[in-house]
């Protein structure tokens, strides 16, 4: 199982990854919203933003986020360092309920060109 230190790695690690995409990039850097990732297993919630094509992580907190964040994530930790490694795809993971992704129809459709 992976600790809050990976999972936290493995959003710095999302994070860098993109700033230095092309495709996608300008759809996501147009974004300004909050985002949440709460991780299942570790019943740990990142607290942060996406602007200017990077997340930033702002708090950690213990069980579900206080507010809803504008773009929400939830998934095991393993899962979130296997996505970011390359080991897992986002789609199928999603299809399978692996992971939940819950946004506004035009974030999701922004976002879309990334996962």
């Amino acid at each position: 199982m992976a600790t809050i230190e990976e999972c936290r790695a493995a959003l710095d690690k999302l994070s860098d990854n993109l700033a230095t995409t092309d495709g996608g990039a300008r759809a996501v850097a147009a974004l300004d919203r909050s985002l949440t990732c709460h991780i299942k297993d570790l019943d740990t919630t990142f607290v942060g933003r996406l602007g200017g094509g990077r997340i930033e992580v702002l708090d950690t907190v213990r069980g579900r986020p206080p507010e809803r964040a504008q773009i929400r994530l939830t998934m095991a930790g393993d899962d979130l360092v296997a996505l970011v490694d390359g080991r897992l795809n986002f789609a199928k993971a999603w299809a399978s309920g692996r992971v939940k992704l819950e946004a506004g129809l035009k974030d999701l459709l922004r976002l879309r060109t990334l996962l």
